[in-house]
């Protein structure tokens, strides 16, 4: 398929996350009362994985409504947020305003879309996180935006939901393919994963993505993988059945530390 023929699916997501972004922007899960108050939205991964970005440029892609994007503006980087919602953009764009946080910008666009927004804009780092390549039909062309938009010796990194989670139901049982498919997967959602998810009803649409495919989608456009991590807890509790650990970490009850939740990718550009 061509993205032409992925773009009714796109623009259902996309009416999917216009509609989540009020929901998430109130919920306890984001917490922007704490982010106002000081708080750094970034998890202990990504902070300790990611070298310090003080200093540097920083791309964001798949930004959501922007508590990561300013976060990482907190710890010293100049930023730029991108995002397909419109209502998420406009929310970044207010809470970069209302907080004073300097050196941010946002715009909205599909992420294949980025080169025709801000043009030939290179970044010393790029940044992905937490359930944002499921949304991408094309991860070969992901890589290849990414890579026309970062420096030479730039670093790539991403944290994500390992796809072994997408081949499990809700009571850990394995039912559905680990491997990637052009149709993509369907879910008539009733809500979200925050807490109000309940508010709102949207189908939306996402694809399988294997750890070989990101990796080897990265590598053809020149990267060189310098870590590759993966890791038996979430440290988000945004699934049935989960329960708590350690502080920060989240596993099913039923199958506990025995699967891995998350993954991780830190890349050079050679």
């Amino acid at each position: 398929m061509s993205l032409t023929d992925f773009a009714k699916f796109i623009s259902a997501n996309k009416l999917s996350w216009n509609k989540r972004t009020p929901v998430h922007t109130a919920s306890r899960f984001y917490d922007v009362e704490g982010f106002r108050r000081g708080h750094i939205s970034l998890n202990f991964i990504e902070q300790e994985e990611l070298e310090p970005v003080k200093g540097k440029s920083l791309l964001h892609l798949q930004c959501h409504f922007g508590l990561d994007t300013l976060s990482w503006a907190r710890l010293g980087a100049r930023v730029t947020g991108i995002d397909f919602s419109e209502r998420s953009i406009q929310t970044a764009k207010e809470l970069a305003l209302d907080e004073q946080v300097m050196h941010a910008e946002f715009h909205c666009c599909d992420v294949y879309d980025t080169p025709s927004v801000i043009g030939d804009a290179r970044f010393d780092i790029v940044f992905t996180s937490y359930g944002a390549i499921s949304w991408l039909p094309d991860i070969d062309r992901w890589a290849k935006v990414i890579a026309q938009h970062i420096k030479p010796r730039g670093t790539f990194y991403m944290v994500e939901f390992h796809p072994f989670l997408r081949t499990i139901d809700d009571d850990g049982i394995l039912k559905y393919s680990y491997f990637y498919r052009e149709q993509p997967y369907e879910d008539p959602e009733s809500g979200t994963y925050t807490d109000g998810g309940d508010l709102f009803s949207s189908k939306s649409y996402d694809w399988q993505h294997t750890i070989s495919d990101v990796v080897n989608a990265l590598i053809t456009v020149g990267f060189r993988i310098e870590l590759l991590n993966e890791f038996p807890f979430s440290v988000y509790n945004c699934f049935p059945g989960m329960i708590e650990i350690e502080p920060g970490k989240w596993v099913f009850e039923n199958v506990g530390a025995t699967i891995p939740y998350l993954f991780s990718v830190k890349a050079r550009r050679v």
